[in-house]
């Protein structure tokens, strides 16, 4: 019994096998080293004994290395199997002790993605695409995604089985992609990946979108006078290919027109009866017709087109219309009865904003038939913001308040300035700028987290620029449901003090102030300003000075019942 406890007193484990995390196939160590111990050592996996010693002629993957005469037995595994999934003890057997016990996990890649329908999928114009890829036997169970064009497509569904072993699982994902979303010819790849493959596998398949023949028929030239050559161009795109075409007119088959053209000398019954082009393909067959118009009102020859020109520039529209007989053209603006020229040319000398708007061509033949042709002027010049001045938002909730502006072109800049902050995008502390671009406009919201008292005592500048100019709105957020206001203080003195900025920034209407330096203002006025009396020989006795939160104010006015002084105020800053 002594020498036992001596024994197993003497025995230290210098090394002892810890958890290790190995990728199937790669090899791994397990250390053991022991001193003052030169019995038997034993190497045991989930309970059971693997050998005596250096003896693990059992496990031909495994072998003990190290040097015996130091007491190392370092257990050696080659090519890790998923077997080899387990815990780990390294015993001193007549010292009755063993190491910690270690956990070696093994992680097994998965194999090669399989996309069903690879590597060409196909499918109808019109129909949705299913995809489903499978990543087998993998452990951890591996991760799928989808990648088209280098971007990762969202929205696919992931089931994963645990497989017989109890280990190894499967993965299986489905990706659906509407019509509207996918084309002919493009690739998308499943990749699946796990910690034993972080790169990945992947698997790619082409989609191949089979349609209808889509046609397009072309009458050249087109209006033509009676007994002229007219060519009827027949344009298919198709997919699977053409197989062949059919000509017919007024529905009577045109036998001695087989391919994508026909060439006729046309007669006036080419105006009543149309030519139609059937094409066909394996899926099926489409059929379009065209009239020849031989006797004709107005035709465009040269379509005029919408303009955009900077204020102050001319704007020259050019419309040419053929007809027979000969026709007139009036170009008017739509909504005015207002002729403003016969000839094919229009031309508007240094236009305004207000020009802006549409335009009409129209061409008159005589007891034959009128066309017309709009166009739009769009005139370049400054932003014009047009917002509420007073926005509303509850005390301790998220508050917007919002910038709509007009501008052609478009701003290149939007602002939104506050106290000593100015803020175009993006997000500073409580506040963030977003812009959104509509129809109509251009629409900038401030927002406000977690509203606080300050808020509603703050003057906010929306500015926006372009190149033509700028606009400014100053805007004032109001506390929802509450309208009152705190009543002004009474100076003992009424003498007036106003407050003027140059820069557009803000306007104070009336300041109350005492001879004693004390002035007062309405609170709902949503200001922190401080004012006193200077003694200024080039003020007079009505110089004032003030301390505030806007930036840009550079103008001082100061009046009294009798007289009115205003002068500029370099210490307003």
């Amino acid at each position: 019994g002594k020498l036992f406890c001596l024994l197993r007193s003497s025995v230290v484990f210098i090394q002892q096998p810890h958890d290790l995390v190995v990728v199937a196939g790669q090899p791994v160590t397990l250390p053991c080293s022991i001193t003052g111990y030169h019995g038997t050592v034993l190497w045991v996996k989930d309970g059971l004994a693997l050998g005596v010693n250096r003896d693990m002629s059992g496990y031909p993957r495994y072998d003990v290395i190290g040097d015996h005469s130091k007491g190392e037995y370092h257990l050696l595994i080659q090519r890790t199997e998923l077997t080899d999934d387990g815990s780990f003890e390294c015993q001193a057997i007549q010292a009755a002790t063993r190491s910690r016990p270690a956990r070696l996990t093994v992680l097994v890649p998965p194999d090669d993605p399989v996309i069903i329908g690879a590597p060409v999928v196909s499918l109808r114009a019109g129909d949705s695409l299913n995809l489903t890829c499978h990543a087998e036997n993998a452990k951890p169970a591996a991760s799928i995604i989808w990648i088209r064009n280098g971007e990762v497509l969202n929205g696919a569904a992931y089931t994963k089985t645990l497989l017989r072993d109890g280990r190894r699982e499967s993965t299986v994902s489905t990706l659906h992609i509407s019509s509207s979303n996918i084309e002919t010819g493009q690739q998308i790849t499943c990749r699946a990946s796990n910690k034993a493959a972080p790169n990945g596998k992947e698997a790619t398949v082409t989609i191949d979108i089979q349609h209808f023949p889509l046609v397009n028929l072309s009458v050249e030239p087109q209006p033509v006078l009676e007994g002229n050559l007219v060519k009827f161009h027949c344009a298919a795109k198709a997919n699977p290919p053409v197989t062949h075409y059919r000509w017919a007119k007024g529905g009577n088959m045109i036998t001695d027109a087989t391919g994508d053209t026909y060439e006729v000398l046309v007669d006036h019954s080419f105006f009543t009866e149309p030519v139609s082009c059937e094409v066909t393909n394996a899926l099926g067959s489409t059929n379009i017709s065209r009239n020849v118009d031989v006797y004709f009102g107005p035709r465009l020859a040269a379509e005029p087109q919408s303009l955009q020109v900077d204020r102050g520039s001319d704007a020259v529209f050019s419309c040419a219309w053929i007809g027979n007989p000969s026709l007139t053209i009036v170009w008017m603006k739509r909504g005015h009865g207002v002729v403003l020229s016969n000839e094919n040319t229009l031309t508007l000398k240094g236009v305004r904003q207000e020009d802006a708007g549409k335009y009409v061509c129209r061409a008159v033949v005589p007891r034959v038939g009128v066309g017309e042709k709009e166009v739009m002027l769009t005139v370049n010049g400054p932003p014009s913001i047009s917002s509420t001045q007073t926005q509303q938002a509850l005390y301790g909730e998220k508050g917007q308040i919002k910038c709509f502006i007009r501008s052609t072109p478009p701003p290149d800049r939007i602002a939104w300035s506050w106290k000593e902050t100015v803020l175009e995008s993006g997000t500073s502390g409580r506040y963030t700028v977003e812009t959104v671009s509509t129809e109509d406009g251009v629409i900038s919201t401030l927002t406000m987290s977690n509203i606080v008292p300050a808020d509603f005592q703050t003057i906010y500048n929306c500015t926006a620029w372009n190149s033509f100019g700028s606009d400014t709105e100053i805007i004032r957020l109001k506390e929802q449901g509450n309208n009152q206001f705190t009543p002004d203080k009474q100076a003992p003195d009424r003498d007036y003090a106003h407050l003027r900025s140059v820069s557009g920034c803000l306007m104070i209407p009336a300041v109350l102030c005492s001879p004693q330096g004390l002035c007062a203002w309405p609170s709902s006025l949503g200001l922190q300003w401080e004012l006193s009396w200077l003694s200024s020989s080039s003020l007079g006795p009505w110089g004032l000075s003030a301390a505030l939160d806007c930036r840009g104010v550079s103008e001082l006015i100061v009046s009294t019942e009798t007289e009115t002084q205003r002068r500029l105020a370099p210490h307003v800053h």
